[in-house]
């Protein structure tokens, strides 16, 4: 079978995965764990493209009782009865819902249908209590308890964070529609709910106050995603399809794989997790191409970032007691959350002792879809110019070239629309930050010291860069603090070579005015 028909792009349908012989990572362990709990309602919140459908459809078919879909797989070898349940799946991801109709449009199609199946008589009453009226009557006909199944449970909110009175309207709407959870407990077998947010504080679950939320929960750490072990396990014709066309070894390959979409974590204990959409798509087509920013764009995300007016290397490398991470919501001011809960950050670390993580951008193909949409808010230099100089700066930090460096960072800012805002320190910063990690240089921004913190830190294999940036002051003053704070002491048992530079930027021309190296 060619990896064309291996890998199923974009099939979230388990029936369909499983008839078309298609790869299939077996996730059925975490369904019979979730069977046999006691527990009755679970939300999930996991990034864009991670496999949350096709797991709510794996548990559809699981409680429809179509075990031949299931042979091979984990819970085949299971103790389980399958006995056949009523499945109420509800799919929120149909509409944009930029307008206050549509969502009652996408629930009363779906009811029609289930009224239709359950022969349930309808009079003129609200959808919620039409939905109650459908749990009930499922259960009648059946004589088993409703499994209901939602993807994509914040689809109306998220896609009006930027609009209260939609947003207001779209809470109200699904607060009512939720609590037949509750309400309709007696004729209920099993809730789950997946959404790419946890909106912790808007009362979407007031009424379900029994609601297991898995998002950070070890034992489900893994539910979504790819494993190291499962990538090898699944993909070993995709592997090949990959050496033969770039011609490199085996390792090599799943060196590449590793960098380019590995690194998610999602709990304490979790394993390291690879974003099943890049996998597939990679697998499937037996190239690298970027399939992050190709499966929804960043430009949201980094706009937000830049309006936030934040130090971006401290916000992608920040440190967050537990509780705290498991707490914040898309309506937090600090944007720590739509990038977390987005796929821009997850967990790098974590510290038992202060029950604390440290986050960080997964991986490479995450950072360079986030960096390209955030360079244009700083930095925007004229077509065919900033490619040349942007090598001339490799090769500069490399070689220890303080000068010249300093001399094409003047030119490249030189070459920036006049209009461009520029408006602050931090903005400067951001700009130098930006621009060095989308050219590969390792770059640190506000590092501490012990009387105060460094600008901006470059390490080259050979090479210490230590940068204070002083907006509309003057280069002299910028090396003078870098002096009298003794920012160099961090490094004196370093064997770096090492360069302290003051750097003045001007609001005025927007242009990096001058600079002093020590």
């Amino acid at each position: 079978m060619s990896t064309t028909d291996l890998y199923a792009i974009g099939q979230q349908d388990f029936r369909n995965l499983r008839k078309d012989d298609a790869v299939y990572v077996d996730k059925t362990a975490f369904v019979y764990k979730l069977a046999r709990s006691k527990v009755k309602y679970f939300f999930l919140a996991r990034p864009r493209r991670f496999g949350k459908s096709l797991f709510l459809s794996t548990l559809r078919y699981f409680y429809e009782g179509e075990r031949e879909l299931f042979k091979g797989l984990y819970i085949d070898s299971c103790d389980w009865d399958w006995e056949r349940y009523p499945v109420l799946r509800l799919d929120l991801n149909t509409d944009r819902y930029d307008e206050k109709g549509l969502l009652d449009g996408v629930l009363n199609n779906q009811f029609i249908k289930w009224e239709e199946l359950y022969k349930v008589k309808v009079v003129e009453e609200s959808l919620s209590a039409r939905f109650q009226n459908i749990i009930a009557a499922a259960h009648k006909m059946t004589g088993k308890e409703v499994v209901v199944l939602v993807d994509e449970y914040d689809k109306p909110l998220v896609g009006n964070l930027n609009n209260d009175e939609n947003f207001e309207h779209y809470r109200k709407k699904l607060a009512s529609i939720y609590s037949n959870f509750k309400s309709s407990a007696e004729h209920i077998h099993l809730v789950f709910l997946t959404g790419v947010s946890r909106f912790c504080k808007l009362s979407v679950f007031s009424d379900l106050n029994n609601l297991d939320d898995i998002t950070f929960s070890n034992d489900y750490a893994d539910i979504c995603g790819i494993t190291e072990k499962e990538l090898y396990e699944y993909f070993q014709e995709g592997i090949e399809g990959l050496i033969d066309t770039y011609g490199l070894s085996y390792e090599d390959v799943c060196k590449r794989l590793k960098k380019n979409f590995d690194g998610y974590r999602f709990a304490r204990k979790g394993s390291d997790i690879y974003n099943p959409w890049s996998i597939l798509k990679t697998m499937r087509e037996s190239r690298f191409d970027d399939t992050w920013s190709a499966s929804g764009p960043a430009s949201v995300i980094a706009e937000a970032l830049y309006k936030a007016d934040v130090d971006i290397e401290r916000i992608l490398n920040a440190t967050w007691r537990f509780k705290q991470l498991a707490g914040l919501d898309l309506r937090n001011a600090d944007p720590t959350a739509l990038l977390y809960q987005s796929g821009y950050l997850t967990i790098a670390d974590y510290d038992i002792k202060t029950d604390s993580v440290r986050l960080k951008v997964p991986n490479d193909e995450v950072k360079e879809s986030l960096f390209y949409e955030l360079l244009p808010f700083y930095l925007k230099p004229k077509r065919g110019f900033a490619q040349g100089i942007a090598s001339d700066i490799i090769f500069n930090i490399n070689d220890g070239e303080a000068e010249m460096m300093m001399k094409n960072l003047q030119n490249y800012f030189a070459s920036i629309p006049y209009d461009l805002k520029i408006e602050n320190e931090n903005n400067f910063e951001n700009a130098i930050y930006i621009l060095l990690t989308l050219i590969g240089i390792d770059a640190k921004t506000e590092v501490h010291t012990s009387d105060g913190r460094i600008d901006l830190m470059i390490e080259a294999e050979q090479y210490i860069y230590l940068i204070e940036l002083k907006y509309d002051s003057t280069p002299e003053e910028a090396l003078r603090q870098i002096m009298e704070k003794q920012y160099a002491l961090k490094f004196a048992s370093d064997t770096h070579k090492l360069f302290k530079i003051g750097v003045s930027f001007s609001s005025k021309t927007r242009r990096i005015e001058g600079w002093k190296i020590k």
